[in-house]
């Protein structure tokens, strides 16, 4: 079925970060740790990355539930060296891992201009923008690396080995908007493909291949075969580097050996690498973002070519997004609340407050 034809619910997002504080907190997870966790995956409903928003959490419950995520853990920092630390995540949640070490990478930054932290036994920790976002909320640029369990293959391979790992980074500007770079090596995120086959839709023909090799619009045969890298060895070579600075540096897993997080046999000990800079180490923090400003301008105000309405800014469309959900609320199909209502049964949660379906547009 197309999601074009499915009845949309909304979910505001306040409504929605309450309703994941009170799910977690029913499966273990302290107040604190909660309000992190939730705020992460409603941002990422907000930028419309809904792969990697709330119903991410029926399977963080089930690896709870599965004695392989530790919801009542919290992350420890060992400072290494005044511009270098390690966080441990101690299997817990991922979020709160890189929320971690993010911080102690901005507090580094402020005192000796920049600030390198490497995450070990951590978990999928969603959308790597909040954390972009994070060290542009205290005035930092900033490079958000993660390895993953493998989806994709190695160029010339067949077989699954490197995660679909995202390459993110950022940079605070002046008026102009932000520049936020979230993007997976792959053709697509691998949770649209999970998506597409909650939703029951279809996906694109030149996203994966099926077990067999061939190419396949039907994402259980995609979820059954391999993800395809973009631009060929190119993205091949950027997940191995995430591999290299997530998994080899930090002592988490590596080389194929992440866990799927929906394998409940194990851990999954996600690696991360997570760096702040201080923008103002060559200039003045107002000619940086004036500079910024001026990039900004300059791509965006651009020759067009033909068929193209606009130019958008790395990161613009999301934040467009986060502006017209916080005004309508986050869109969810019925399967989706009802799987998450399912998740606040189990702990006697407050079922997830949602506005009924808009009445169909007429096509008069």
């Amino acid at each position: 079925m197309s999601s074009s034809i499915q009845t949309m619910q909304h979910v505001s997002a306040d409504d929605a970060r309450r309703f994941v504080e009170n799910v977690l907190v029913g499966n273990g997870v302290s107040k604190d740790n909660a309000v992190t966790v939730a705020k992460c995956l409603v941002e990422a409903d907000l930028r419309g990355v809904d792969t990697h928003g709330i119903n991410r959490i029926p399977s963080y419950m089930a690896r709870i539930r599965q004695g392989v995520l530790d919801a009542a853990v919290s992350p420890t920092l060992h400072r290494v060296t005044p511009a270098v630390a390690q966080v441990d995540g101690h299997n817990g949640f991922g979020f709160l891992a890189a929320h971690m070490g993010m911080a102690a990478a901005i507090d580094m930054a402020k005192e000796v201009g920049i600030g390198m932290v490497s995450v070990k036994h951590s978990n999928h920790f969603g959308m790597s923008a909040w954390v972009v976002q994070q060290a542009l909320d205290a005035g930092m640029m900033s490079l958000v690396f993660t390895n993953s369990s493998p989806a994709l293959p190695v160029w010339g391979g067949k077989s699954k080995l490197m995660g679909v790992s995202p390459i993110a980074c950022g940079a605070p500007a002046g008026k102009g908007r932000p520049f936020i770079v979230d993007m997976a090596p792959s053709v697509a995120a691998r949770g649209k493909i999970y998506k597409a086959l909650r939703r029951g839709e279809r996906i694109p023909g030149d996203w994966a291949l099926d077990k067999e090799g061939q190419r396949t619009e039907d994402p259980a045969k995609a979820l059954e075969g391999v993800m395809l890298p973009m631009g060929g060895p190119k993205g091949s070579a950027i997940a191995i580097m995430m591999d290299v600075f997530s998994g080899v540096l930090s002592g988490s897993a590596f080389a194929g050996h992440v866990t799927n997080p929906y394998d409940p046999s194990k851990p999954a000990d996600v690696g991360h690498f997570l760096v702040a800079i201080r923008p103002d180490l060559f200039m003045s923090i107002e000619e940086f973002k004036e500079r910024m400003d001026y990039l900004y301008q300059r791509v965006t105000g651009s020759d067009r070519m033909s068929g193209t309405d606009r130019i958008y800014f790395p990161g613009e469309i999301e934040d467009l997004n986060k502006e017209k959900r916080l005004r309508y609320g986050i869109p969810l199909v019925a399967a989706e609340v009802d799987a998450l209502n399912e998740e606040a049964q189990r702990v006697g949660a407050a079922r997830i407050q949602v506005s009924p379906p808009a009445p169909p547009r007429s096509r008069l």
